[in-house]
């Protein structure tokens, strides 16, 4: 059965003389339409994930191509059964993704070499090849390319640092770097020519064009892929299904994430509905004793309850 909704991915690096009133121009038609999502604007381009129905959707796409700094976008496009988006939000900022570089890179003028599905697959398996994920660490732990490389990282802002500390372990081989919709590699791509590795290539349309290619059909790539929006996670790999997420409790394997329930932690942990209940939706004793725990204000558990909780996973505490 079709279905009644889509989901656009995209984006473009090209010189925006005016982005703030380009951003107010964008939310007030693309909320008029009736999309929801969200939308970064900044002087040096567009980059979106927006929903919609497949008639609003398509006259985004018309829209976009008829817009004289936008024609000629590329948009990646899952089908859905519902928005996956609660609100629209277009936002203007000072960079489309943050690296915050002291020499900042124009992907129109230096980027690595961009390979297509099936041409990043056979690098992939090709000897002195060394494959680096663009993305949080959080990303990969739920999916990612088999072999490749997770940059101890908490955001993209950091990856620059962490490959200098480890630079050793990259010098002198092929680097393929890959990110979600492709956007992350074309910056961290150049950069990393900037820094003079020579060999440097990028997956073209990221991964979610490589899931959809009719030929690879995501092999290779294992577990799912984190997608920022309320589905959380979407398949990949048409081929076989192999489970890399393991639960932050148990160890086992799982592919559900929740968000930790003290708001001043946030941390996304992998875990199951039984362990989400039994710990509180909490990553540590710390926070599950914390005053303002959102999932004992959901739940209006009183603190003897909280404590019984604590104490049947090994805890004492006096709440």
């Amino acid at each position: 059965m079709d279905q009644e909704y889509r989901v656009l991915l995209y984006y473009k690096y090209v010189k925006i003389e005016n982005p703030e009133e380009v951003t107010k121009q964008h939310l007030e038609f693309c909320t008029k339409l009736g999309l929801k999502g969200r939308i970064i604007i900044a002087a040096e381009g567009i980059n979106g994930t927006v929903s919609g129905t497949v008639e609003q959707t398509d006259t985004y796409m018309k829209y976009m191509n008829e817009h004289p700094l936008f024609s000629n976008t590329i948009f990646k496009i899952d089908e859905a059964s519902e928005h996956a988006f609660k609100k629209m939000r277009v936002r203007f900022r000072t960079e489309l993704v943050t690296l915050r570089l002291e020499d900042d890179v124009d992907p129109n003028v230096q980027t690595g070499k961009h390979l297509k599905p099936k041409e990043f697959f056979e690098a992939m398996q090709e000897e002195n090849t060394v494959l680096i994920d663009a993305r949080n660490d959080y990303e990969y732990d739920l999916g990612h390319f088999r072999g490749s490389v997770r940059p101890d990282i908490l955001n993209f802002r950091d990856l620059p640092q962490w490959i200098r500390e480890n630079k050793e372990d990259f010098e002198g081989k092929k680097i393929l770097t890959y990110c979600t919709g492709g956007i992350r590699c074309e910056k961290f791509s150049g950069w990393l020519l900037q820094e003079g590795f020579e060999d440097v290539s990028q997956l073209d349309g990221g991964i979610v064009t490589y899931g959809k290619d009719p030929e690879v059909q995501g092999e290779l790539w294992d577990g799912q892929l984190y997608v920022f929006d309320e589905r959380i996670s979407v398949p990949i790999n048409r081929k076989e299904n192999v489970i890399v997420g393991k639960d932050y409790f148990s160890g086992e394997p799982c592919e559900r994430y929740v968000n930790c329930a003290n708001p001043e932690c946030n941390k996304k942990i992998l875990c199951s509905e039984e362990n989400e209940h039994k710990h509180l939706r909490s990553c540590s004793h710390e926070c599950g004793v914390h005053p303002r725990n959102r999932y004992v204000a959901q739940h209006g558990l009183s603190n003897e309850e909280v404590k019984e909780r604590l104490l049947a996973i090994g805890e004492k505490t006096t709440v």
